[in-house]
């Protein structure tokens, strides 16, 4: 699998990036064994994960991934030929110390996920959104720490607006202290609001760019109809993550968009799901793209993604679809 540099660091990743979101809730152990073992058996050997998950949990569930995914490791001893990612900044429990990230939050966070891991050493940190309430200097003063004590090797970031990430580059700069290396933002055809700013900047400050949610929560499997209600066991209607997808994309110009794209996409003889993930890594400046599975079978065709070149007027297609869809507020916070 081609291999691209993270930022202006020196480590090279896999185009495709696994999310194990899933594991722990929508998928049991088995199950999330049976997808890490595909995928890393294709080459993908980045794994992205955060100590919040499984998505759509609770308190009584957080960390539950982090388990699932330091035993898959343990077991097949493999930690050290895997480029290992997880994040920061959800709420981890009752306490108003157990969110944010405030000096305290992150020097706790950092030796449960080390623990639930069963590493000594995390590849890639990344703050999972922006703490308006804690400053940056305290933020970045602490993960800088982490760096120089060995127990993190990069650090990055995740939904930021622009504004935000040039203040912690400038605050990185000013202070001598270790930097963002990389952002994870949300970037789909259904989503691109971060061509306007966010892009730009990360390519002129090298910046990697690890993309999530390139098939839109699933939309952009093609499976759903604008005609039906959201189906029971996907995103769309996973407890607390529920109103957050439905919110993001599902409505019928949405729905209808992807059903238009599906039908071209289908008549080239090709997967939707494999353009979606194509069309991603196709554009300038992105490192990686992180896919998803509840089944293991299910990665064949962002696996397949990684490998497809689009010819010029199927990239013009794909390209139109967003500028079809209205315009809407961005929400701050977890974009």
């Amino acid at each position: 699998m081609e291999q691209r540099p993270l930022g202006r660091t020196g480590a090279r990743v896999p185009v495709i990036c696994l999310g194990t979101m899933t594991f722990g809730l929508q998928c049991d152990e088995e199950t999330s064994f049976e997808i890490l073992d595909r995928a890393f058996e294709a080459g993908v050997d980045f794994l992205d994960t955060a100590n919040v998950y499984p998505l759509g949990g609770g308190l009584e569930t957080v960390g539950r991934t982090e388990e699932i995914l330091g035993r898959w490791m343990e077991s097949r001893g493999v930690r050290d030929q895997v480029f290992l990612a997880t994040k920061c900044r959800g709420k981890m429990g009752p306490g108003p110390n157990d969110a944010g990230l405030s000096r305290i939050h992150i020097q706790s966070a950092v030796e449960e996920s080390l623990r639930r891991l069963r590493t000594d050493v995390i590849d890639l940190y990344q703050t999972h959104s922006f703490d308006p309430h804690t400053p940056i200097e305290e933020t970045l003063s602490a993960l800088d720490d982490l760096v120089r004590q060995g127990k993190v090797r990069y650090i990055g970031c995740s939904n930021y607006p622009a504004w935000r990430l040039e203040e912690a580059l400038e605050t990185s700069r000013r202070l001598r202290l270790a930097r963002y290396q990389c952002l994870q933002p949300r970037y789909n055809l259904l989503y691109r609001e971060i061509e306007t700013e966010v892009l730009p900047l990360a390519r002129a400050a090298e910046l990697g760019m690890i993309v999530y949610n390139p098939l839109a929560g699933g939309l952009l499997s093609g499976k759903y109809r604008a005609d039906e209600a959201p189906r029971e066991g996907t995103r769309f209607t996973l407890g607390s993550a529920a109103r957050v997808y439905q919110t993001r994309y599902w409505d019928s110009l949405q729905l209808g968009a992807v059903d238009q794209l599906r039908e071209a996409v289908e008549a080239r003889g090709l997967s939707l799901v494999s353009v979606a993930v194509a069309w991603v890594l196709a554009q300038p400046g992105i490192t990686s793209a992180i896919i998803g599975a509840s089944r293991a079978e299910q990665l064949s065709d962002s696996l397949a993604g990684a490998d497809l070149e689009l010819d010029d007027e199927l990239l013009d297609l794909c390209g139109d679809v967003w500028w079809q869809l209205p315009r809407r507020p961005v929400v701050e916070g977890y974009r």
